[in-house]
């Protein structure tokens, strides 16, 4: 097999991070295989997430948002051409959206494989009984593909050092409360936080807030509240997503809402307690065994997510 092409509309990075595990198991069984990536957004594996060293190429094809127009459809295939590829072996489309999958199903391969429809887009017609992509992926191609996860001993060491210079100690629990999708209610009362953070240190605990450093006024609220809380982002100029993921190998537990951050807690594989509102959670949770959801559609019925009240997260603890 000589080339796999990965489509993601998704933008955003937290969607590319839920790919790692797909992409390096792919990777590791396919050794000599090209890998593709194509998305109507950025390539975040090339940029905001580089560090994380995983490899997939930018398929440059100049159709603006790819897949979110049907006029694409005219053109696909003559950009698909100037990139000199001519057939790709095998088409992950991982979005499930109708428009986007008939564009993309368009271009010359060997294998599709797509939800889309209940998988009747897939060019292998099986019963893809599993919502598992490597399951499906490994009956497609009739092999058994190694689930292979990324692992905090990945990283490079600075981060690492990082995290052990800002976070030195133990008895830290993290805390992240910012959405970066302003579209969707995804946020529970900052005020839920602090009270969380204030019982959390009755425990001998250190509260760790994940706060960017553009968001001073945040950092300032939380400070006059907890004034012993940790805001280690402020104090350190390797601002990305591999510090995040480092940092929360010095946590004993996360706290967090459903966001990009969320999924960077996740990486280093630690206990974690998730909020879910208007979003699902079983399609967004992070796949790890340490996690406790609580979904305010489960427990309340409603997409409020404060709803969720700080008992409801604090007999967790």
């Amino acid at each position: 097999m000589k080339r796999v092409l990965l489509y993601n509309s998704g933008g955003g990075i937290g969607d590319s991070i839920q790919l790692f595990t797909l992409i390096l198991s792919l990777q590791g069984h396919l050794k000599s295989t090209e890998f593709f990536y194509l998305g109507a957004h950025d390539n975040h594996f090339e940029g905001k997430l580089k560090e994380f060293g995983i490899k997939i190429k930018t398929l440059n094809i100049k159709l603006k948002y790819f897949g979110f127009r049907w006029w694409h459809l005219l053109f696909v295939n003559q950009e698909f051409s100037k990139q000199k590829i001519e057939k790709i072996d095998l088409i992950i489309d991982l979005q499930s959206k109708l428009r986007n999958t008939i564009i993309l199903r368009k271009t010359s391969h060997t294998h599709f494989y797509s939800r889309t429809f209940n998988y009747k887009f897939c060019t292998k017609k099986l019963d893809y009984y599993s919502d598992n992509h490597l399951e499906n992926l490994s009956n497609i191609l009739n092999t058994n593909i190694k689930i292979l996860n990324f692992k905090i001993k990945d990283l490079d060491k600075s981060f690492i050092n990082e995290a052990k210079r800002l976070l030195p100690d133990k008895n830290y629990v993290g805390f992240s409360l910012t959405q970066g999708n302003i579209y969707r209610k995804k946020s529970w009362s900052i005020n839920n936080f602090i009270n969380l953070a204030s019982k959390i240190e009755e425990k001998n605990k250190t509260p760790v807030f994940f706060i960017e450093k553009k968001d001073i006024e945040l950092a300032k609220r939380i400070r006059s509240h907890l004034p012993n809380a940790l805001i280690p982002e402020h104090h350190s100029s390797m601002n990305c997503p591999a510090l995040v993921t480092a940092l929360a190998s010095r946590l004993d537990l996360a706290v967090t809402i459903d966001n990009g951050i969320m999924h960077m807690l996740s990486l280093a594989n630690i206990p974690m307690i998730v909020l879910f509102g208007p979003t699902n959670s079983e399609k967004f949770a992070p796949k790890i065994n340490l996690i406790n959801i609580l979904d305010s559609k489960k427990l309340y019925n409603s997409k409020d997510i404060n709803r969720i009240t700080v008992h409801d997260v604090y007999k967790l603890i």
